[in-house]
């Protein structure tokens, strides 16, 4: 098998057949498509069984029908499949016209490389577009310090990974219920050199049902876990755990004080400006947006 893409998929009715549909219409040859139903109560369930007569596509789900979060659906996706490559596909996103094909070409041609991203489109519930992720003219420095200060790639549904490198990080963080993209995306960099083809490769869904929009606080205090392990994990410059913890700082303190929680907010805001007095006045004066 050449490529196997995974789609978690919970409470998706409304979005995971276009999601589907863009896997398909990728038109590639030795393709396994599994989709690993999380415990939806929806029927998104009772719509993937349509597809269970396809010998391509794979419906499977956690013993009992369990829901135990994003993580653990991917990871069990992964854990069934065959692909040389894999690539992931979140059930209210689509790939691009070609993504697959480009990025197999591009893997193929470059053996040094583990893992290949492209842009993707925001867009709307209603598929109209909003922004680019990354934007324009951005290159690939393949740094992991960039990419934990920054968190600036389109992963998962932008990228195709070797499976060797997978079975080298090993898997998603189970016990984060957000942030595990940055966490996987972060550990692959480590281990391997990335690369960024400038080319539309997805569209990422931005609804109000979405997990991007959910839990902020959560969010950000797993990114202090993730920046824990990783400067635990890797050589990182001090200057950008500083700064990363900084950012993570600000988030908390700015989610907190949206919240009307300011008592709570206050601290975080005042260690994100000791840790980065700079970027703080910046944002102070109005020269940086956040």
């Amino acid at each position: 098998m050449c490529v196997s893409v995974i789609i978690p998929a919970y409470n998706r009715r409304d979005y995971i057949g276009d999601a589907i549909e863009s896997v398909i219409r990728q038109g590639t040859e030795n393709l396994e498509l599994i989709i690993v139903d999380d415990g939806s109560d929806d029927g998104t369930f009772e719509l993937l069984e349509k597809y269970s007569g396809d010998k391509s596509i794979h419906v499977i789900t956690h013993p009992g029908r369990e829901n135990r979060g994003q993580s653990a659906a991917i990871n069990l996706g992964i854990e069934n499949s065959s692909g040389e490559f894999v690539a992931i596909l979140d059930s209210d996103d689509m790939f691009a016209p070609e993504k697959l094909a480009t990025q197999i070409d591009f893997l193929r041609a470059h053996p040094e490389i583990g893992m290949v991203y492209g842009q993707g489109h925001a867009i709307d519930a209603a598929g109209e577009f909003l922004f680019k992720v990354p934007g324009d003219g951005h290159l690939e420095p393949s740094d992991p310090n960039r990419l934990l200060l920054d968190c600036y790639m389109a992963l998962p549904g932008g990228s195709l990974i070797r499976r060797s490198v997978l079975e080298r990080v090993g898997l998603f963080e189970e016990s984060f219920r957000a942030g595990q993209d940055h966490d996987m995306a972060i550990r692959i960099m480590e281990a391997t050199q990335c690369a960024y083809l400038p080319k539309l490769a997805f569209y990422y869904r931005k609804h109000g049902d979405s997990i991007s929009v959910k839990g902020l606080e959560r969010r950000w205090l797993t990114g202090m876990e993730i920046l824990r392990r990783a400067a635990e994990r890797y050589p990182y410059k001090k200057n950008t755990i500083r700064k990363r913890k900084a950012v993570l700082h600000f988030r908390l303190g700015q989610t907190y004080w949206r919240e009307r929680r300011k008592a709570k907010a206050l601290p975080h805001l005042i260690s994100s400006g000791l840790l980065d007095p700079a970027r703080a006045l910046m944002v102070l004066i109005g020269r940086e947006q956040v």
